[in-house]
């Protein structure tokens, strides 16, 4: 699926991804746009169908040989990030043995939360599941669920009675104190050779897309809020509260992450952060 005049990137339907995407084909982008949830995006990138994609930090883990990591870009959280909420009828202590329902929408997520519950909480008896019925519907049932993306955002104001919510970026953040990296943009390797003057453009246009947003957000935010049901004020809101860069303290907390994934049997061991550098448009590798 290869796109023969350009890239082919991964685009997440999601609100954190609109500053990236909405003036992406302004200017001189040339690409194909492949859309799907991050777990779709996971698999397509497993499976070469795309080249580049903003997708899940635990599927860079799982398979570092395939993959290179475009410097400076990422969706993270320096505490909450709004939408990635764990619903609970009662404090996470209390979880032990409970059955939490997950969506399966997102690999990493998914993993926080088991590494929250085990490593930060002390639980040693927790399971999770993607239900038959929407997660939504459980949560109505006062059930445990994890629930991320616009999903979230729509839910966590209408809560039913009694059910707890909890932001699993504020959480990491306030064991931690470092940021929690949920996505980062994925290059697979092979796609060096034919791609290097798109992938080096790329970086810009992201970075001129998101900035051109966020100078002037409420516009953006209003096309948004009918088709989520948010208004613009909480959509700039949402925007506002995630951190779009990859410094070090970022770096810091990604390794931190995949460290205890690894003490946690959630990755067999600890991949390194390989970089598409390319200075002068001179394709690079580094770590």
């Amino acid at each position: 699926m290869n796109s023969t005049t350009g890239l082919t990137i991964g685009h997440i339907p999601y609100l954190n991804c609109v500053p990236w995407f909405h003036y992406l084909k302004n200017g001189d982008f040339e690409g194909e746009l492949l859309s799907g949830v991050p777990s779709q995006l996971n698999f397509y990138l497993q499976q070469g169908k795309l080249d580049i994609s903003p997708s899940s930090s635990f599927e860079y883990a799982r398979n570092p040989q395939k993959y290179l990591l475009l410097p400076g870009h990422s969706i993270s959280s320096i505490g909450k990030v709004k939408s990635v909420l764990l619903f609970s009828p009662v404090a996470l202590s209390e979880l032990n043995g409970q059955q939490i329902a997950i969506t399966g929408e997102s690999a990493t997520s998914i993993n926080l939360l088991r590494l929250i519950l085990r490593e930060f909480i002390g639980l040693d008896d927790i399971s999770d599941c993607v239900p038959d019925e929407p997660v939504e519907v459980l949560i109505s049932q006062k059930k445990p669920a994890l629930l991320i993306g616009d999903r979230a955002l729509q839910l966590a104001d209408k809560k039913p009675a009694g059910m707890k919510v909890f932001d699993l970026g504020e959480i990491w953040h306030q064991q931690t104190g470092l940021p929690f990296v949920f996505a980062l943009w994925i290059l697979r390797r092979e796609a060096l050779n034919r791609y290097a003057d798109p992938l080096t453009k790329l970086s810009a246009q992201l970075q001129q897309s998101y900035e051109r947003v966020m100078k002037n957000p409420e516009p953006v935010a209003e096309l948004q809020a009918a088709a989520t049901g948010l208004n613009k004020e909480q959509i700039v809101d949402y925007w506002q509260s995630i951190d779009y860069r990859l410094d070090k303290a970022h770096l810091d907390g990604l390794r931190l992450f995949f460290k205890l994934c690894v003490k946690h049997n959630l990755l067999a061991e600890e991949p390194s952060l390989d970089f598409f550098c390319a200075p002068d448009h001179a394709m690079q590798i580094c770590s």
